[in-house]
């Protein structure tokens, strides 16, 4: 691990001025601590917000929370009303690592989750993302677990959270102190950038950028799922996870807010596989043409070519699941 500098922040403000000027934050550092013993991360800085108060857990005057960025993941996945009225959130965190992480990881941490893809991790390995222009190797190496949506020819790397799944088909807001003093709301979906020809930049996070907390809005009618495909059942990243928040009316689909992990460099909501889905009787056919049209430019680089009829049968299964016994 490399030298660095060390900043302890006594608020928001003071926080976005150290790393403005080229420190990187610190909570948990159950990510990053890891990618700096490797080296894949050197920051000059590192910047501790632990201090900050971004813990709490609120409700919203219209019926949602308000869900501090340093709330651990344990916290947030056992928190009571979590359970209740947004249980896809809790079960996703709890499908995401150890009890011994989920103490240590945060919110805001979770969301800024780097890669698992073996080549950003090996730096005797080219990779984009880590090293622009060096080229990716997993387009012709081992890209089992790798993305077949929203990729470009240099990156195929996949979002790991499962967290974000969940919070991508609540709607949730993510809440930003901007460097310059300002503070900003702004949909989940639009805090990620997808690789194009710049995949180092990941989000729309300026430096100094911090976030501050996320935003669930009110709980919706609807049964609620999340599942999650993995090569074995002890914490392992997804090969394709459905997060789903289904309401059946009048024997048709009423709603049906769905988002996806394991396929794509970021957590993947299509507006038009749900609007298919609305208005429509449930049915085999009709899971099966909401597959097609999530799967339409899906595109598998070798190992990872199963992905794709996976994603089909898992999206039949979750959307079986929510709408069973509620079609007539």
């Amino acid at each position: 691990m490399r030298p660095f500098d060390y900043h302890r922040a006594t608020a928001p403000d003071d926080a976005a001025r150290a790393a403005a000027s080229g420190g990187t934050f610190i909570a948990g550092g159950t990510n990053l601590v890891d990618l700096m013993k490797l080296e894949v991360m050197a920051p000059e800085r590192l910047v501790d917000i632990t201090r900050l108060d971004m813990r709490g857990i609120e409700e919203t005057g219209d019926g949602g929370l308000r869900i501090g960025a340093l709330v651990s993941n344990t916290d947030l996945a056992n928190d009571a009303r979590v359970r209740r009225d947004w249980p896809v959130l809790s079960r996703a965190l709890l499908s995401g690592a150890t009890q011994q992480l989920r103490n240590k990881a945060t919110t805001g941490g979770n969301l800024l989750q780097r890669t698992r893809c073996l080549y950003f991790y090996d730096r005797a390995m080219p990779c984009n993302k880590r090293e622009p222009g060096s080229g990716c190797g997993a387009m012709e190496g081992f890209n089992r677990i790798l993305a077949v949506l929203g990729t470009s020819d240099h990156c195929i790397a996949t979002h790991p959270s499962d967290m974000a799944v969940a919070m991508m088909a609540l709607g949730a807001e993510v809440e930003i102190a901007r460097a310059g003093g300002n503070t900003e709301r702004l949909p989940l979906d639009d805090l990620y950038l997808l690789p194009g020809d710049t995949p180092e930049r990941e989000t729309v996070l300026a430096p100094g950028d911090l976030i501050t907390a996320v935003i669930l809005p009110a709980p919706v009618a609807g049964r609620q799922s999340y599942r999650k495909v993995r090569d074995r059942a002890s914490y392992a990243f997804a090969l394709v996870s459905v997060a789903a928040v289904v309401a059946v009316e009048d024997g048709k689909v009423a709603r049906a807010d769905l988002a996806f992990g394991g396929l794509a460099p970021k957590p993947w909501r299509d507006k038009d596989v749900e609007a298919a889905l609305l208005g429509q009787p449930p049915s085999e056919a009709l899971f099966d043409k909401a597959a097609d049209i999530l799967l339409a430019k899906a595109q598998g680089h070798g190992a990872n070519d199963f992905k794709i009829p996976l994603a089909r049968r898992v999206l039949s299964a979750v959307l079986t699941e929510l709408t069973e016994g509620a079609a007539a």
